[in-house]
């Protein structure tokens, strides 16, 4: 069995497997293919376009990995040797003279005839400035080989890889100072309900201010998305189709709240009468209702209105869809596995994602993991997967998913 636990009975809820493989699929046939060329130092979180091939050897040729000296161990007697040459890094060596030895420092290419270099620690200088060598020497000993790294034409990076800064500096290695990328995704932010306000205006009756918007339109460009506010949508069908329709240009509308089917969930009547909607109720805590559906041939994706709800179906669900929509292969966080430093003594049918940090290698929660509580996850640093149908106790193992793995 597997130590961190495995899917139970979720009756009629759609296991979040099941929901991330549907998502995928959607994202698959709807990838971005639009591209630009950008200098590389423009290109960090952006996804590469085509496979990058290395265009030259790396390194283009064979050098020290050692200030010493470069000589051909077939000249070493154990007598002392002629300094023929200096060679420093940036500099284009002479062929070695037969039975002398060449003073060289790191980086520098190693001079033709040459077969080990000997570090300057293991030399002895004389008064008449030959060096004595006081170690047995090894062909190819401290000598980085032509193409160590890379060779021409070997593939460096897969298209669909998202690129940071070691990668920006892989390809800086190779002599690349533009990089084809794909677009950005357009994804436009709304929320929903008449009791959301701004931050910063008056609270009247009923109301509240409205941070899942700010939380999201932060992290999608964090994600590197074109981001477009649209704003709060009152709780009104006419207006609902309005303004839906005037996001005819982007590539996906995200929201938040109003994802329930009701009365009142006008974003799901304007799905369902102008497109179409598909209603997951998923075995997850928190965050079971999530929507997708298309207006108008847009991709729509509602989440839920809770702010730790919003949180959790972002990371685990929205962002693999919108990274796969990029072309990302590798859309799914690193998971980690970690004693529970906790008692959980009530199973649940859903499969529920704790906020949570590592403190002294275990995983401990927070004291309130209502999924109204935003609080939890500015106080976690990952969120603590616990499986369908399974109790803890201190020492279990579990799974761990680090925020920085999902917040970028």
């Amino acid at each position: 069995m597997n130590p961190a636990g495995k899917p139970g009975k979720t009756g009629t809820l759609m296991p979040v497997e099941v929901a991330l493989a549907r998502l995928l699929e959607m994202a698959d046939a709807s990838r971005i293919v639009e591209r630009e060329r950008l200098p590389l130092a423009q290109v960090q979180g952006r996804v590469l376009a085509d496979d990058l091939l290395s265009s030259l050897d790396l390194p283009p040729w064979p050098n020290s990995a050692m200030d010493g000296y470069a000589l051909r161990v077939a000249d070493w007697n154990t007598e002392p040797l002629v300094v023929s040459q200096k060679v420093f890094a940036g500099q284009a060596p002479v062929e070695l003279t037969p039975g002398t030895c060449a003073r060289i420092f790191t980086g520098a290419p190693v001079p033709p005839g040459a077969d080990c270099v000997e570090m300057q620690e293991n030399a002895e200088v004389l008064a008449d400035e030959r060096v004595r060598f006081t170690e047995t020497l090894v062909i190819g000993q401290n000598i980085r080989a032509q193409g160590q790294e890379t060779t021409v034409g070997e593939l460096i990076l897969p298209a669909g890889t998202r690129l940071g800064p070691i990668e920006q500096g892989l390809a800086a290695s190779l002599g690349c100072a533009e990089l084809e990328v794909i677009r950005k995704v357009r994804v436009a932010v709304l929320s929903t309900g008449d009791e959301l306000i701004e931050p910063g205006q008056a609270l009247g009756p009923g109301q509240i201010y409205n941070s899942n918007r700010v939380l999201l339109c932060s992290w999608l460009q964090r994600l590197g998305c074109e981001v477009i506010d649209a704003g709060i949508l009152p709780d009104d069908l006419d207006t609902t189709r309005t303004r839906l329709g005037e996001l005819g240009d982007v590539d996906l509308i995200l929201s938040t709240g109003g994802v329930s089917v009701g009365e009142a969930d006008f974003l799901g009547i304007a799905l369902r009468e102008e497109g179409e909607l598909a209603l997951w109720k998923l075995a997850i805590k928190p965050g079971k209702p999530l929507t997708f559906g298309h207006f108008r041939g847009v991709p729509v994706i509602g989440l839920p209105g809770n702010p730790a709800s919003t949180l959790v179906t972002f990371a685990l669900l929205a962002r693999p869809y919108l990274l796969r929509r990029m072309g990302v292969l590798e859309v799914e966080p690193l998971k980690v596995q970690v004693p529970a430093g906790f008692d959980w003594p009530k199973a649940g049918n859903r499969r529920e994602y704790l906020r949570g940090r590592l403190e002294n290698g275990r995983a401990i929660i927070y004291s309130n993991q209502s999924s109204g509580v935003l609080r939890s996850a500015a106080w976690a640093d990952g969120l603590v997967e616990v499986m369908e149908e399974r109790t803890l106790v201190p020492g279990d193992v579990v799974y761990f998913i680090p925020l920085s793995e999902v917040l970028g």
